[in-house]
């Protein structure tokens, strides 16, 4: 795999760890101890916290922002202008007036599982999992874990379904009604789905 890519108007930290083949587009900010994947494409404006983990072949699109604390599984797409948090009680200042300092600051970040997608303008909450392959709606807002393959959408965010790997919502049925793949509920509570495998061919 080729060199990482890396626009003359971005900020990458000399302390970062970006892998081969990984594009850094213009104006973005890599800071320092990130590490970011072979293959990634980190979009226009975006920005990486300090120590956040990306996968390799992740896709975050322009003007996001991930905070420090969280990890981007492998093929995680994040779409234009998603935040990623990572303070359950954000104030600037203490009660007694003084100024927040590193050790007065509880770091929570978030962990999007393989493959999970994100839609345009969402904000993801601190400390939450959001599941392999889950799809979050554009403009939601999560406040709660994600299972694998769940659809989500909404303010706060509310399971509305259930997402393929292929990004279709599946048929009550859980088939795809895009490229085929089935689906099956498993004995988990709460309810959970996992793929049927292929059918053999005779």
């Amino acid at each position: 795999m080729s060199e990482p890519r890396i626009h003359p108007t971005a900020e990458v930290s000399p302390a970062a760890e970006i892998g081969p083949g990984a594009s850094i587009w213009h104006h973005a900010q890599v800071r320092e101890r990130a590490s970011i994947g072979p293959g990634c494409i980190i979009g226009k404006g975006v920005y990486v916290g300090a120590g956040v983990h990306i996968g390799a072949n992740c896709k975050v699109q322009n003007y996001s922002c991930v905070y420090e604390g969280n990890t981007l599984e492998d093929g995680v797409f994040i779409g234009p202008e998603v935040v990623l948090t990572n303070d359950r009680y954000p104030r600037a200042i203490n009660p007694d007036g003084t100024i927040k300092a590193a050790s007065d600051w509880d770091l929570s970040g978030s962990r999007l599982c393989y493959g999970a997608a994100v839609g345009a303008r969402s904000v993801i909450l601190p400390g939450l999992r959001i599941g392999r392959w889950a799809l979050i709606a554009a403009g939601s807002v999560v406040t709660r874990d994600v299972p694998d393959f769940a659809l989500v959408a909404g303010n706060p965010a509310r399971q509305v379904g259930w997402a393929c790997a292929c990004a279709r919502r599946l048929d009550p049925d859980l088939a795809c009604p895009g490229c085929g793949r089935r689906y099956r509920l498993t004995a988990e509570n709460p309810p959970a789905i996992e793929p049927l495998p292929p059918p053999e061919h005779a």
